[in-house]
């Protein structure tokens, strides 16, 4: 307990003192995390659109079931596709698309493959005109991420749709 000299001790010495006005709270300012900008965008689709040529002709074989395989992988992936030991974990349906409309949204599903570590993806190209099922292993053998394709298994869609593994 403070006695009466002590008070009148602290008094003195902050006479003259100018009382604080805390009425004010600064809290921290933290930064928005970036986004990615318009033109960071453009330029990755730009970039994923550039593996997809259409003058490219690769040896496959169109009369049996669509497969391919990149260089160097284990031929055992092929089997592993056909037999649907693979889940895909996105599916594209390319239903209704132009040719131009379908390498986009191949170039997206790469991509998303890619951002998301999704190894197995399906790609429903139906049957119509046949024109996207014989044009999509054409664009996706292109792409360096591709390691493997086939046509899907029953369960996944058979002779319409395509099973692709993706490298991460």
């Amino acid at each position: 307990m403070l006695t009466d000299e002590d008070k009148k001790l602290f008094r003195e010495n902050i006479k003259g003192a100018k009382r604080l006005k805390q009425d004010v709270f600064m809290p921290e300012q933290r930064l928005p995390a970036r986004k990615k900008s318009a033109r960071r965008e453009l330029r990755e689709r730009e970039n994923s659109l550039f593996y997809f040529s259409d003058e490219y002709e690769p040896l496959l074989n169109e009369e049996s079931a669509v497969r391919y395989l990149r260089a160097g992988e284990d031929s055992y992936l092929l089997k592993q596709l056909r037999r649907g030991d693979f889940s895909p974990e996105l599916f594209l349906d390319l239903h209704g698309l132009t040719k131009a409309q379908a390498k986009l949204e191949l170039a997206a599903l790469l991509q998303a493959c890619i951002d998301e570590h999704i190894h197995c993806a399906s790609i429903m190209t139906g049957y119509g005109t046949h024109t996207l099922k014989r044009q999509i292993p054409r664009w996706l053998v292109q792409h360096p991420r591709v390691r493997a394709l086939h046509q899907a298994p029953k369960e996944w869609g058979g002779d319409a749709a395509i099973l692709i593994l993706v490298a991460l």
